[in-house]
């Protein structure tokens, strides 16, 4: 019993200081102004990739240490196929940090993985809401709304994606005449 109250106490001890609300996001707002502009002039599929895993790090970026644990912890579990303990913990993130948009990308693609369509795509419009110009939730509910049979919706959505990166390789979704 001894042995249990001393792990209770160091793991009490060890929780970081939670605040009350989330912090503001970093702002990536100009770093995203140059990676869309580049990656709109990339020369090659390349050259798009790498610009685009830097667009990935930006939103990324948790606002705050706690935020930023919740959405690893969430990403390995997901990894893994756990993905009750991933939803558990983005929903604790967008509770947190409901302006946070990757927090409602991530949930959202979680419950695309469980074929939770309406789930998926309420989680991003929430993400779209914050962040209009992720590429990757945008091409996630279209995605989704391909998965759902709703492949007139995904068209002008996808295409929305592709104008602010045409390398991305949902492009070969697009139907004949929306090419």
């Amino acid at each position: 019993m001894k042995h249990v109250l001393m792990a209770l106490s160091l793991n009490i001890i060890a929780l970081p200081v939670l605040a009350e609300t989330c912090p503001e996001a970093p702002p990536i707002e100009a770093d995203m102004d140059r990676l869309v502009a580049q990656v709109q002039r990339a020369p090659d599929q390349m050259a798009a990739r790498a610009l685009s895993a830097e667009m990935w790090e930006l939103w990324l970026q948790a606002p705050d240490e706690y935020s930023q644990n919740l959405l690893d912890s969430a990403m390995a579990r997901r990894n893994v196929a756990d993905y009750a303990a991933a939803e558990a913990a983005l929903t604790s993130l967008v509770q947190y940090c409901p302006f946070y948009a990757e927090g409602w990308n991530q949930r959202a693609f979680v419950r695309f993985l469980q074929s939770d369509w309406d789930g998926a795509l309420t989680d991003l419009d929430q993400a779209l809401k914050y962040n209009p110009r992720h590429t990757g939730a945008l091409t996630g509910k279209a995605l989704t709304l391909i998965n759902a049979g709703r492949d007139d919706e995904a068209q002008p959505v996808l295409r929305e994606a592709l104008e602010l990166n045409p390398w991305l390789s949902e492009r070969a979704l697009l139907r004949g005449e929306d090419l």
